[in-house]
């Protein structure tokens, strides 16, 4: 999901970056960072919404399936199975 082109990245970096500087933070601010470009950057047609909530969707996935199963599998080692 997030493996765009090498060199397309260090742009894409810079918005990551100006974001990090703004102090945007999970708890409300990328939400309306995310609807306010959807408001105002994405065609109001049933195509460009479709694309645009896979990719917040996507991003969901990539985020659970690299990061939260591993630390899922970890805390199942430790703690054991549930059943």
């Amino acid at each position: 999901m997030p493996y765009i082109l090498q060199e397309n990245r260090p742009t894409m970096d810079k918005v990551v970056d100006a974001m990090v500087e703004a102090g945007v933070k999970a708890n409300g601010d990328l939400n309306y960072i995310l609807f306010k470009y959807f408001l105002t950057n994405i065609s109001k047609k049933y195509n460009p919404i479709k694309n645009y909530c896979a990719e917040l969707t996507e991003c969901v996935v990539e985020i659970r399936r690299t990061i939260l199963s591993k630390y899922e599998d970890k805390k199942r080692i430790e703690n054991g199975e549930i059943i």
